[in-house]
């Protein structure tokens, strides 16, 4: 029988690859088979070593997504070093905290344009590409506050939250063409991002009451949904927002 989560003889793009969820979904994939464009501002050395050793092909592509001006080289580059382009995982991501009185436009800018504005035109620039071979499968990584609130990160819940309505539009917009648009939705995982919430321990408190897992999460503990998302398995899920959280949501 063929393993619908065989990866091999795919490409994927994984941005903010060097640490972390990024890294995670990035060794998940190459070890389910796919070799990786690792994609960010700091070289992600340690996660091209380690695919290399699972025996895929690996490279470095480096970007600076605060802007949107490298995201058409970010897939060119792609395509001239590992030879196509089947899957795109939009991880990279930045978050700035204050109350929303004091938030600065700086602030707001910032996140806005890495989270979201960049997503959507690497997005745009990879879903040409797969809309021309007829096949792709897009994986954006939203949040817990793209179904909450939250609080004093007023710019990163507008940036998820707008992540879950283009996970969507991109799902109604390129299904019929062969292109799968989802998303994955961390729960509190614990990574940089995250760091000072752990520090902090009324929050990390409050927070660990509220899992029913008990736990934080595990940057690893992403990798088999984004596999999953990545994979012929997936072939009918469209505009799905998964979240692996602990059951966060349910409760």
């Amino acid at each position: 029988m063929t393993n619908p989560f065989d990866l091999s003889g795919k490409v994927a793009i994984v941005t903010g690859a060097n640490t972390g969820i990024g890294q995670a979904i990035a060794l998940a994939l190459a070890a389910a088979g796919a070799d990786i464009a690792a994609v960010g501002r700091t070289p992600a050395e340690e996660t091209i070593a380690k695919a290399r050793a699972l025996g895929r092909r690996a490279e470095i592509v480096s970007a600076d997504l605060s802007t949107i001006a490298p995201v058409q080289r970010v897939v060119d580059e792609t395509l001239a070093r590992l030879g196509r382009l089947d899957i795109l995982v939009n991880n990279a991501g930045i978050i700035r905290r204050a109350d929303s009185v004091d938030f600065t436009e700086a602030d707001w800018d910032a996140v806005i344009d890495t989270n979201l504005k960049s997503v959507f035109f690497l997005c745009q620039a990879a879903g040409r590409h797969m809309i021309a071979q007829g096949s792709g499968k897009i994986i954006n990584i939203a949040s817990m506050l793209t179904f909450q609130g939250g609080i004093r990160v007023p710019s990163y819940t507008a940036s998820k939250s707008g992540i879950g309505g283009l996970t969507k539009l991109l799902a109604n917009e390129w299904a019929s063409k062969g292109i799968n648009v989802n998303a994955i939705a961390p729960g509190y995982i614990a990574t940089n991002n995250t760091a000072a919430l752990q520090a902090d321990e009324a929050r990390n408190r409050s927070i660990l009451d509220r899992i029913p897992a008990a736990r934080w999460g595990d940057a690893s503990d992403l990798g088999g949904a984004a596999v999953f998302l990545a994979s012929a398995a997936a072939d009918y899920v469209q505009g799905h927002i998964l979240a692996v959280d602990g059951g966060w949501l349910a409760r």
